[in-house]
């Protein structure tokens, strides 16, 4: 705990970061624990109906968890790009640098099966029949009962092994190449897709998030992997120009939500659900995959928050260190917690308020905190081709 509170040590991380990506962990968390300890969570899918919510705070909580995953993305490709500029100055070649991301990658869809997987299947285990609420449509496609989700992990390990194979692109390529991911995604789903349809397990992984036989995917890479592109091209401007990358994240922020709100009120390309009436319907958006209102949203709000954690590392660094223990070791953190969570719900089989449910939720991050903080030293220890690095 005394190294975490030094605020004057010093770090060659750029700690708003891991501040950023901790603040990340910790609302994903909350969505978590409503999802074991409350029995209650949203999906919001293409082509089938959006979640209903008969007041503002079940809708807020997940709302504010929308920010997690394009977070998760845009942080990774940020921390890649500093990975690259660190490890090339200390004399690591292409390929080496190229074997660490496959590597990773591939281990990310590993543990996706072997270790993320078995924690929603305990959860399941300690909920009573007919607890759970479920907000939403059905899930599109069908077929067999489902054998193998992929979720996040697959997402950003499947992305780091693109991105990783071609991290030498220049930054022109590298922000085309995102562009027409993130365009291609809105082009397929608004207009070719079929809800009903039961794709080929590829295409799923690819593109089309659904249900298909034993493979069920929420996050396919192309959908995603532009924003992690467009991290890869933050990382590489933060290593050139600091000062101009602060006035760039607020700039562009605002400038996303401001085309968020336009995009929405003409309620037409960008949109995969039209608009509901009321703030909430305003502002109740499909996630899978993310239609472009989704990411104006999200990203505009996580580039000027990534903004404040640059400026509050300035003004208050003891805070933004205590924020960033959780950040510095996400993967730790991901499975840590679902685990937690997974244990604790099953003292609650049929569920609670979600007003109930938050003290337990913070109380699981009071219980993360000195484990992140463990293996954060340990992992700091290691040397940087070591197996433990890529956890």
């Amino acid at each position: 705990m005394a190294d975490a509170m030094n605020c004057s040590a010093s770090h060659n991380r750029l700690v708003f970061l891991d501040a950023m990506r901790g603040l990340i962990m910790v609302l994903m968390a909350l969505d978590h624990a409503s999802f074991f300890i409350a029995k209650t969570h949203s999906h919001e899918f293409w082509g089938t109906a959006m979640p209903r919510y008969d007041s503002a705070m079940p809708f807020l909580m997940r709302a504010v968890t929308h920010l997690c995953a394009p977070g998760f993305f845009l942080m990774m490709g940020v921390g890649m790009a500093l990975f690259i500029a660190a490890r090339v100055g200390e004399g690591w070649g292409n390929w080496r640098v190229a074997r660490f991301f496959v590597i990773r990658g591939f281990l990310l869809i590993v543990l996706q099966q072997f270790l993320e997987n078995p924690a929603w299947y305990l959860g399941s285990l300690g909920t009573a029949t007919g607890a759970f609420i479920s907000r939403g449509g059905p899930i599109p496609g069908g077929g067999v009962p489902t054998q193998f989700y992929l979720g996040v992990l697959y997402g950003l390990g499947s992305t780091l092994v693109f991105w990783g194979l071609l991290f030498r692109m220049p930054t022109f390529a590298v922000i085309a190449l995102s562009m027409a991911a993130m365009g291609s995604t809105q082009v397929v789903i608004s207009e070719f897709a079929d809800s009903k349809a039961v794709y080929p397990a590829f295409l799923r992984m690819l593109l089309i998030p659904g249900h298909t036989d034993e493979w069920m995917v929420f996050y396919p890479t192309i959908p995603w992997m532009g924003i992690a592109g467009l991290g890869m091209v933050l990382g590489r401007m933060l290593q050139r120009h600091r000062a101009g990358v602060a006035r760039g994240l607020c700039i562009s922020g605002a400038g996303a939500l401001v085309l968020f709100v336009i995009i929405r009120l003409l309620d037409g390309f960008g949109n995969f659900h039209r608009a509901a009436p009321g703030w909430i319907g305003f502002f109740n958006l499909t996630k899978y995959p993310p239609d472009l209102t989704f990411l104006l949203l999200t990203m505009g709000i996580d580039l000027l928050l990534l903004r404040l954690w640059m400026w509050l590392e300035n003004i208050s660094p003891c805070g933004v260190r205590i924020m960033a223990v959780f950040g510095s070791s996400p993967l730790f953190f991901y499975i840590a917690h679902l685990y937690l969570y997974a244990f604790m719900g099953w003292a609650f089989p049929h569920g609670m308020g979600l007003t109930h449910m938050v003290p337990l939720w913070f109380a699981g991050i009071l219980i993360l905190y000195p484990l992140c903080l463990w293996y954060g030293r340990f992992k700091q220890s290691r040397p940087a081709d070591s197996m433990w690095r890529l956890l």
